[in-house]
């Protein structure tokens, strides 16, 4: 657990990924969203995934942490035993999934009864056994980190929507998990208070925490990731460096796309 407080998990000594997915479906009743993914995310990498609304890209991140069950397709964590979803997967191993990742979701999701420190510490505290002490410690350098040091007894109506959202970036973080999970963290904030959020994201990715990000900020991907996913219709249409997709996307799908992403009023 000192990684929260320190910086990312060390990257281990194999080129091993941290998370090899292979094949994933995703059905709700007759509804396909996912139709056999591929994705291998290596320690130290910033993943973006981009597309078009109901394209997937949140299906996907929440089935690689067990918030959703895929319907088919495996999933290996770190070299360690493959979880096959044709199969009734065991509840530890879904919970070991679970356990090696933090998720930050769209809308903060704090608890509105709990201050900022309190926000921060239940997890370590409920979930890892962390003492209340070390994990109050820790919640308030990570608070300090991102400049909020001065919110920690606050409440999260008294803060902005920029301000919650580094709050639940914080609260991943005092998880101490190897992989971090975004989820579209700026669609629900005001334009002035995405800047703030990003430039956070983009000091964790300069330190080398790995992370899958599900984003509409394009100029983000460019500038941060390592490998882009374009998805369409549960389908990985095109994957490659951000230079290589955005400057010559090989796909017509992904052409339209970004064409009309960049170039709205055409």
């Amino acid at each position: 657990m000192s990684e929260a407080a320190s910086g990312p998990p060390a990257p281990g000594p194999t080129t091993t990924p941290l998370l090899r997915a292979r094949g994933l479906r995703k059905s709700f009743g007759d509804h396909e969203v996912l139709r056999g993914i591929d994705l291998d995310v290596h320690r130290g990498q910033v993943i973006a995934l981009i597309g078009p609304s109901g394209s997937g890209k949140t299906t996907l991140l929440r089935s690689l942490n067990g918030l959703e069950t895929p319907s088919a397709g495996v999933l290996e964590v770190d070299g360690g035993p493959t979880i096959d979803f044709a199969r009734a997967v065991p509840k530890a191993q879904r919970f070991a999934l679970r356990d090696r990742s933090a998720m930050v979701f769209q809308h903060h999701n704090l608890f509105p009864h709990l201050t900022v420190l309190q926000n921060v510490t239940e997890g370590p505290v409920q979930v890892r056994g962390v003492p209340r002490r070390e994990a109050e410690a820790r919640a308030t350098a990570l608070l300090e980190r991102v400049g909020l040091a001065d919110k920690r007894n606050a409440y999260p109506r008294e803060l902005s929507g920029g301000q919650q959202q580094r709050v639940g970036i914080v609260r991943a973080l005092g998880l101490g998990p190897d992989l971090l999970l975004f989820d579209e963290p700026t669609s629900a904030l005001d334009p002035e208070l995405v800047g703030e959020v990003l430039g956070v994201m983009k000091e964790l990715a300069e330190e080398g925490w790995t992370m899958v990000v599900v984003t509409h900020e394009l100029s983000f991907a460019r500038a941060v990731a390592d490998e882009v996913l374009f998805l369409d219709g549960g389908v990985v249409h095109e994957r490659g460096a951000p230079r290589d997709l955005f400057t010559n996307p090989r796909e017509e799908r992904t052409r339209q796309f970004l064409h009309r992403i960049l170039h709205p009023l055409d």
